[in-house]
């Protein structure tokens, strides 16, 4: 077995989870010429992703013009939604953007690293999870990265690169080389929990609940002093619901458990969020209610 990237000519990646994410992965590399496998445990969940990927094609380069123009049945049929993960055989990588539990994440990588021949790289869309942890589940850990995606990606111009101990630079050329042909660029960072995005926006979203929770603030205001005195497209709460409150949660929980810092104690009104079921945009509701059209 050889632990050498090998693109093939069809260009064909694949996504694994096509929730809130996923989904925007996903459209991300349609709407910039590529094929997609797209999987996910749920039918449900790849119904909504279709309807995601056609709201992306026709609107997305409305809000970021430089994103090229593709026909609705052009892009759906660039993708294959599949419930059987065996399809991602022929993918030249792999980007897997499944929950932030580590029992869903390590199950999942021993399947991959069974079905993807060698020589196809794993890219991590991980919050909090350290590459290296991942990358030892498998027999290429060379070929595995991180690659943190923002939602939606699509409207993105930069991702977040963890590169673990063992990640070869070859594999690190790739990423950068595909996400520049999806008009962006990588910023490397080093792989430990929380990586720099979330280490930081994590504490921005909890410290922005406990102001709602203790001091009665509506989560309105709370993202107004952000968006118009520091020019935040979105509040850290608004943000919040993007990503998902159980996302954030379990995020949370993961750095508290990595740096035992109570810093990281997740809010009492965040987890009772949670606990209700009202997990932000996905559910259509969370710090804030959302019309059907704006829950994916």
């Amino acid at each position: 077995m050889t632990n050498e990237l090998h693109p093939v000519p069809t260009r064909t990646l694949g996504v694994v989870g096509a929730g809130g994410i996923g989904s925007t992965v996903c459209a991300d590399f349609v709407l910039h010429g590529f094929k997609v496998v797209l999987v996910d445990l749920s039918e449900e969940r790849l119904g909504e992703a279709r309807e995601s990927l056609a709201e992306a094609v026709r609107f997305g380069p409305m809000l970021r013009p430089a994103l090229p123009r593709v026909p609705e049945e052009d892009a759906l049929a660039a993708v294959e939604f599949t419930t059987d993960p065996e399809r991602l055989r022929d993918c030249e990588f792999v980007v897997e953007n499944v929950s932030e539990i580590w029992e869903v994440k390590r199950d999942l990588y021993q399947e991959l690293d069974r079905i993807l021949p060698a020589g196809v790289g794993i890219g991590v869309n991980t919050s909090s999870i350290p590459i290296g942890r991942l990358a030892a589940l498998t027999s290429r850990p060379s070929l595995v990265i991180g690659i943190h995606f923002m939602n939606p990606a699509y409207l993105k111009d930069a991702v977040e690169i963890m590169r673990g101990a063992e990640t070869s630079d070859e594999c690190l050329d790739y990423v950068h080389d595909l996400l520049a042909d999806l008009g962006k660029e990588g910023i490397v960072v080093g792989d430990f929990p929380g990586f720099v995005s979330n280490r930081i926006s994590h504490l921005f979203f909890n410290e922005a609940s406990r102001v709602v929770e203790e001091h009665g603030v509506e989560p309105a205001v709370v993202d107004a002093v952000f968006k118009k005195c520091f020019g935040h497209r979105m509040g850290p709460l608004e943000t919040a619901d993007l990503i998902g409150l159980d996302t954030v949660a379990l995020t949370l929980d993961h750095l508290l458990e990595s740096y035992g810092d109570e810093k990281f104690v997740c809010s009492d009104l965040m987890r009772d969020l949670v606990k209700s079921g009202r997990l932000g945009r996905k559910t259509g509701g969370g710090f804030y209610s959302y019309p059907a059209r704006q829950q994916h």
